[in-house]
């Protein structure tokens, strides 16, 4: 029995559009119209799940879509990060968050917690038949890809994610696979 995972990176926030770190925040109007244009494109899913933020939340319902929230979607912590553009940051923060995964200076989540977290979810849904739709965020979807290629912590820097992006995983219940699809 095989299962899937669709993972949909939430909408653009203000913060989004800043380069800023996000807050706990609203999409944005465009991303609600992109949102409610993606609805009709998205395969027919048999569970739907999102992050507790409020973009995750809001995209769900401009999608069209009823789902549970999931705590282990929850965007990574950027602590007092929050908020703020990369030029607002001292440097040697930033240095050392990027080059040591075990390293959060801003008092949130490492590197290394949140790819725990996210290896945790997917090993949990590997039992799962059916299709998963879970709408989420940026770095919870470079996190699950790198856990799916085994890539070495410094991968998750090479993934790039878009607003509303989708990203597809296959599972025959040992593991799982990154799936590169057309819509």
């Amino acid at each position: 029995m095989t299962g899937r995972l669709t993972l949909v990176c939430c909408g653009a926030t203000e913060a989004t559009r800043r380069g800023a770190f996000p807050r706990d925040e609203p999409l944005e109007p465009a991303a609600l119209a992109q949102a409610q244009k993606l609805a009709g494109n998205l395969p027919r899913a048999d569970r739907v799940w999102h992050g507790p933020a409020l973009r995750a939340v809001q995209t769900v319902a401009a999608l069209g879509l009823h789902g549970e929230a999931v705590e282990a979607l929850r965007d990574q912590d950027f602590g007092t990060w929050a908020g703020r553009r990369l030029a607002e940051l001292d440097p040697a923060d930033l240095a050392a968050w990027v080059s040591d995964p075990a390293t959060a200076p801003h008092g949130g989540e490492s590197l290394n917690d949140l790819r725990h977290r996210v290896s945790a979810l997917l090993k949990e849904s590997l039992g799962l038949s059916g299709h998963t739709l879970a709408v989420t965020h940026p770095s919870v979807i470079r996190a699950a890809v790198c856990a799916v290629l085994d890539a070495p912590p410094q991968g998750f820097w090479s993934v790039d994610v878009e607003p509303l992006g989708l990203t597809r995983f296959t599972s025959d219940e040992r593991r799982w696979a990154l799936r590169i699809a057309s819509l």
